[in-house]
């Protein structure tokens, strides 16, 4: 464990780093990924359908027995939101899901999500957002922040505990980032207990490891990422600058009274920078910061079924349970 970004084993990064088995899970994706279109020539509405019938790379993900959906009204938006209970509830956890702004949906993470729920002993709320290209910026952030405003309200009531997490994968830890900031500054609200930001997008204008990174595709490269930012922020809309705006990429954002935050990150991702950089932005405001680096972990390498996966699962769920145990 990596309690300080600033303390990375550069022997992290090295291919010697990487599991047999993890080199062959990723050259398996690899191979499969280029059986299939990239998902920019296919379209956001028929990716979605084909995920949802289990047609995607990771095949029919199975629906949690303890989730229901139920829909909130806040801040003038009605927002669908998934709701885990577990026996046991000390803290309510707020999680986003990923898909680049684009794809995905709250009940995409429901074992997981289950998982996660009983073994911190935390309520999940997952929230349904608007996605882009049909609701860009800032339609989904505005659901994030209006489920938040629900829960900061509602969860002593709902679930009998005032301990909130939050967290999310990729563009939802982007959306969770965007949200605590957006609590802190036009709500006063700064009583998040623990962040869980996992190979999150916090640089919409890309980072370098993205610009370099070229035409490989490990879930995602290059262009894939500008298919994903140009849904979210239409290029006659948004310039380069414009998407450096604190409030649409959190890595310029200023970072006071937030929470211990964990990140999350594999050295093949093309986004790897910015959990790096985010993760020392997050350290160098004064909070509590752990990071996590997994040799040869790909993007979305925790849905897969290898060992750093489950160590990272595992590793998530220790850092929020001791983030609820802590604030009891």
């Amino acid at each position: 464990m990596n309690n300080s970004p600033l303390s990375i084993d550069p022997a992290l990064f090295a291919e010697e780093a990487i599991t047999e088995e993890t080199a062959r899970a990723v050259a398996a994706v690899e191979a499969f990924l280029k059986t299939i279109p990239p998902i920019y020539e296919i379209g956001a509405v028929p990716v979605r359908e084909s995920r949802k019938n289990g047609e995607g790379l990771l095949g029919m993900q199975s629906l949690s027995n303890i989730a229901e959906w139920r829909t909130i009204n806040a801040n003038g938006l009605e927002v669908p939101i998934r709701v885990f209970t577990p026996e046991t509830v000390k803290g309510v956890y707020f999680h986003i899901h990923g898909g680049g702004h684009t794809i995905g949906s709250a009940d995409s993470h429901d074992q997981m999500l289950e998982k996660l729920a009983k073994e911190t002993n935390q309520a999940v709320v997952s929230v349904e957002y608007r996605l882009a290209p049909e609701d860009p910026w800032p339609a989904g952030p505005d659901d994030c922040e209006a489920a938040a405003c629900w829960l900061v309200d509602k969860m002593k009531s709902e679930f009998g505990t005032q301990v909130l997490t939050t967290g999310g994968e990729s563009a939802g830890a982007h959306l969770a980032a965007v949200t605590m900031i957006r609590m802190r500054d036009k709500h006063g609200f700064t009583g998040y207990h623990g962040a869980n930001l996992v190979y999150g997008i916090f640089d919409l204008s890309m980072t370098p490891s993205l610009r370099n990174w070229g035409e490989r595709n490990l879930v995602l490269n290059r262009k894939i990422c500008e298919w994903f930012g140009d849904n979210l922020l239409p290029p006659d809309q948004y310039s380069l600058e414009a998407k450096r705006d604190p409030e649409i990429s959190p890595l310029y954002a200023k970072l006071h009274d937030l929470p211990p935050a964990l990140f999350t990150v594999g050295t093949l991702d093309p986004i790897i920078d910015d959990t790096l950089f985010m993760a020392q932005h997050w350290l160098r405001s004064g909070l509590e910061t752990q990071l996590e680096i997994y040799p040869g972990g790909i993007h979305a390498f925790d849905a897969m079924p290898i060992p750093i996966a489950r160590q990272a699962h595992a590793r998530i769920n220790e850092f929020l349970a001791v983030q609820v145990e802590k604030a009891q």
